[in-house]
Order: C-alpha cells, then structure tokens, then sequence
C-alpha cells in the first residue's frame, strides 16, 4: 500500500459542490485512486520507476485534466457558449479515458506473489468461457498480444465481455485515450502508451505485452466477468 504521505502529495480529494445558484450545475471531481501495492511490487515485470512515474505524473494529468475541463465546461454551458463547450468536450473525452482506464489498469494489476498471473479456477463460468471461445487462456493472451502489438501510436487493449452477444469475450482496442463503453463491461485493460514502457523495455514493447501477464489480477477479470 502507498505511505499515507505519498497519498497526500498526489492524490486529489473527491468532492461535489454547486458551482453557483446562477450556473444551477453540479461539479464532481475525481481524484487518484489508492494502489493495492507498493511500486516495486511489480518488479521485475513493470519496474518501480515507471509505476510511480506512471501514477504519480500521468495518472494525476488526466485526474487535473478531467476536473478542470468539467469546470470549465459547466461554466461555458451556464453562459450559453456553445462552441466552448464542444471544444472543452474533446477535452472531457480525452482526460476522461485517461482517468477511467488508469483506474481499470491499476486495479487488473497484482504482484505475483500475491495472486499475479495465476489463471481462473477451471471450473469457474470465467474459465470456461476462455476454453470455449478460444481453447486455452494462452491462446486469448496471444490474441491479446498481436492486437497490442497492431496499435499504431498510443491506445489500449481491452479483454471485455459483450453483454449484446451473449456474454461473449472478445478483444477490442482502442487509441489514444479513448475507452470501451456500452455493452462492452472492460475486464482486462492493457496500456500500450510509451510511458507504461519506454523506460524499462525501451522500443521492445512486445516483451512488456508478454511481461504483463506475470501480474494480471484474473480474480478482478473474473469479479467483474460475473458482476456485470
């Protein structure tokens, strides 16, 4: 778990408040969430630097990012400014997903000695739609890895389940910062940006995408597979 000094120096409060009688609108901002480990519990898979710098610099830009874009945009839409509040939803979008899937990303993360790449027990329903759809977890891993690998520039990969089709599993990508939505309920979030790499494997980033998998939670796949 992070110090609770830490905590303080980069996590930004979660709070709601009237941003006016006059705007008659609601401002809720987000803030960073707790880690479930220390930064160097992922090592030697994702090194100590890059987990804090990825929290603590990236993860706190989209957090800033997002809570003033909001601000702004309810101001512009109280004003009746509507070519600002188009601008300012680009915005939104953009530090939005940010936010939204660092937090995914985080959370589908585990040291291996706490449970770190240890596939779902085989008779669960998660285990046995993986053998159904694609014959063995290696193989839904692969798939996963050519797709990672198939992003041009920045984006991400997503495990989901599609709740229009039966409660498939199926893998999506997405670029940039944008997010899974809709029937897709995200259950694996794999960040293909530089900086959840470049420092540690450099422009290899297809041995990140093999290394990842040493510390994916599939008990928080799994939780979210069956909740939703």
């Amino acid at each position: 778990m992070l110090s609770s000094t830490l905590r303080s120096n980069v996590k930004r409060s979660i709070t709601a408040r009237s941003i006016g009688s006059s705007i008659g609108a609601i401002r809720t901002k987000v803030s960073l969430p707790d880690l479930d480990w220390d930064f160097g519990a992922l090592e030697p898979h994702i090194s100590s630097q890059i987990n804090e710098l990825h929290y603590t610099k990236h993860h706190a830009t989209y957090v800033a990012g997002y809570n003033q874009a909001i601000e702004q945009h309810a101001e512009a839409k109280a004003k009746g400014e509507v070519k600002k509040t188009i601008e300012l939803q680009k915005l939104i979008n953009f530090h939005g997903g940010g936010y939204t899937n660092h937090c995914l990303f985080w959370k589908n993360l585990t040291p291996e000695k706490q449970g770190g790449g240890e596939p779902p027990t085989d008779d669960s329903e998660f285990a046995k739609r993986i053998i159904e759809q694609y014959g063995s977890l290696d193989n839904l891993k692969t798939i996963t890895n050519a797709k990672l690998a198939g992003i041009q520039g920045s984006g991400w990969a997503f495990i989901v389940k599609n709740k229009e089709n039966g409660g498939s599993l199926d893998v999506v990508t997405t670029a940039n910062q944008d997010t899974v939505t809709g029937p897709l309920v995200p259950l694996v979030a794999i960040d293909a940006w530089e900086h959840a790499y470049y420092l540690q494997y450099q422009n290899v980033k297809v041995d990140y995408f093999k290394a990842i998998w040493n510390v994916i939670n599939w008990k928080e796949a799994e939780k979210r597979y069956l909740v939703n």
